[in-house]
Parts: structure tokens; sequence; C-alpha cells
């Protein structure tokens, strides 16, 4: 059975995107890499991020698409790749992503979860401030 994604034009998502290597740290030591990567696809393709914290080896987000688009996997996409196209090919690559011609960084899938209420709303938001504290980056959300 394929997973199948829900898509609504003006919705809001919480989304986490993960590094294949969980032990690695490329999103912190190339986050200025990251931070250009999102400025290039909100330009191209705006959306609002309403939270985001940046852990080493992945990230959460929760953003509101715009009234007329429901697409967060073109975002997710296109951040995976303009921060894959612009760091160095250092990473290990399976034999199947070869196959593919894909870099090793990114898992393949990424998580999302469409926001039903302010409620839920709140509740992702207190995820991704509570998130550093809870992987021991940070003692306090405040941090």
């Amino acid at each position: 059975m394929q997973y199948r994604r829900h898509y609504h034009q003006g919705a809001s998502y919480f989304l986490t995107v993960n590094l294949a290597d969980r032990s690695g740290d490329l999103l912190i030591k190339h986050v200025n890499v990251l931070r250009n990567a999102f400025k290039i696809v909100k330009q191209k393709h705006p959306f609002h991020i309403d939270a985001i914290v940046i852990l080493p080896d992945h990230l959460h987000m929760l953003c509101t698409m715009p009234s007329d688009d429901a697409d967060f996997s073109k975002r997710i996409k296109l951040i995976k790749y303009y921060f894959s196209h612009s760091i160095a090919k250092t990473e290990r690559i399976s034999k199947s992503r070869q196959k593919k011609g894909e870099r090793g960084i990114w898992q393949r899938r990424f998580w999302e979860h469409c926001i039903r209420d302010e409620m839920d709303y709140r509740t992702h938001i207190d995820y991704t401030h509570m998130n550093p504290v809870k992987h021991g980056y940070v003692e306090r959300v405040q941090d």
C-alpha cells in the first residue's frame, strides 16, 4: 500500500526532516547553507515558517502554505536539493542510491502532519520549542 499525503491549500503542517546518518551534524555544521536553501525555496515557492528548530541531524518545522497552494512536498524536496548541491560529497552512498544518482545525505522520506485546530497548532509549537531540551542540547527552552 502506498502512503498518501494530505494536501490542503492554506493549511499549516508540522514537518520533520532527518539526515540519513542520524549520528551526523551536517545541519548545524552547514547551517548557513541550510538557511540559504530555505531562502531560495521561499523566494520561488512562498510559505510561512511559524516555528522551526534545526538540530544536528534533523529539523522540525511548523509552516503554513499559501491560500492557493498545498505542495509542501515540493518545498521539502527543493530544500534538500539546494542544501545537498551546496556541500561537498563526503557521505557514504548506498548502492541503491548510487543507481538512482542520489546523494546519501537525507532520509528519503519525511514526516508530515496537517494541523487540525488551534490546540494541535499550539501542541506542535511547544514540541518544536522543547525538542532541543529533549535531546539534551540546552537545559531550558529559553536557551
